[in-house]
């Protein structure tokens, strides 16, 4: 059966395209810019563009299952243009390909933040409204504009199923993603302060299993929250100070000061051409809700998210045999 999988080099891309592999699939991997982790994968792979819907339909042609997963991931809040155009735009044109092309069923991915996080002391589930607000960071409201579109397109007969992860870590983080960037810093000791709060970290490989199940199990609208395992930002340094035998950081930062500094370093890893981080799109994660329900996944996947040990000892060694991350 051939499966087409946009963003296939992206974090969960990559393990999605492996897990996919392991179970005997054909693959047709779209891939915008860099092929990272997947040259060496018997897959077909295509240079695509979201926003090119004939290259979506050229790519789609043939394929009875597609995994949307190519998105534009931003820190940042003056970011909402290339935010819609990937994110809602991109997202469009793949529902078009995939009528155009007779795709069977479509597995979409969205992320927790298209939720809303208040009220903080209530789970999140499902049901929880989408963020709506003009304010809230493009990132968050582009991504719950995509969805949106899915489920217009199930009501109008489109066969769907839509994946809502939380903070995804795991091997196979080629680029690295924005939390593998961060983790290698804490773990290679390189980061002497940390700041307060935490977040909702789940296993990329788990997310790409979950996501098969849904694909081959649920019922057309279905849609699963896929969460792992709270974790503050002193613990994951300490779990990961006892794996690399370093000293875990000592120090930490108040959110307030780190919320006081982030414009200006933001600005200035800006100008300097380095990523940034801790935003102020990122603090405000590391304050939201902690409780993030994958009841409804447990209960028809059978989704059971792995420890969080084992992820981040797994992370870690997989850096380190990839060359981004030594013993000090």
């Amino acid at each position: 059966m051939l499966t087409a999988i946009t963003g296939a080099s992206g974090h969960i891309g990559v393990n999605l395209t492996r897990a996919l592999i392991s179970r005997g699939r054909q693959v047709r991997a779209l891939s915008h810019a860099r092929n990272l982790g997947l040259e060496s994968l018997p897959v077909d792979l295509l240079q695509g563009d979201v926003s090119d819907l004939d290259s979506l339909t050229a790519a789609f042609r043939g394929a009875e299952v597609v995994y949307h997963l190519a998105a534009h991931i931003s820190l940042r809040m003056n970011d909402w243009r290339r935010c819609a155009a990937v994110n809602i735009e991109g997202t469009r044109n793949v529902i078009e390909a995939c009528r155009r092309t007779g795709v069977r069923r479509l597995v979409h991915f969205s992320t927790i933040h298209a939720h809303c996080s208040e009220p903080l002391d209530t789970p999140i589930n499902e049901s929880r409204p989408y963020i709506s607000s003009p304010h809230a960071p493009p990132y968050d409201r582009s991504k719950a504009a995509g969805e949106k579109l899915v489920r217009q397109a199930v009501g109008e007969g489109l066969d769907a199923v839509i994946i809502n992860p939380t903070g995804v870590v795991g091997p196979f983080d080629y680029r690295p993603s924005h939390f593998g960037q961060a983790f290698i810093q804490i773990a290679s000791g390189r980061m002497p302060v940390l700041i307060e709060g935490g977040f909702d970290w789940v296993d990329a490989r788990d997310v790409a299993e979950c996501a098969i199940k849904a694909e081959e199990m649920a019922a057309a609208g279905s849609k699963y929250l896929l969460s792992g395992h709270w974790l503050s930002m002193r613990e994951i340094a300490s779990i990961a100070a006892e794996i690399m035998r370093n000293r875990a950081p000592t120090l930490i930062c108040p959110m307030s000061v780190a919320r006081a500094c982030a414009p200006v370093i933001t600005a200035a890893l800006g100008l300097s051409g380095t990523r940034p981080i801790f935003t102020s799109v990122s603090l405000n994660a590391l304050v939201s809700n902690r409780n993030i329900s994958h009841e409804r996944a447990a209960s028809e996947l059978g989704y059971a998210p792995r420890p969080i040990r084992e992820t981040l000892s797994d992370t870690i060694q997989w850096f380190k045999d990839n060359g981004y991350l030594k013993n000090r």
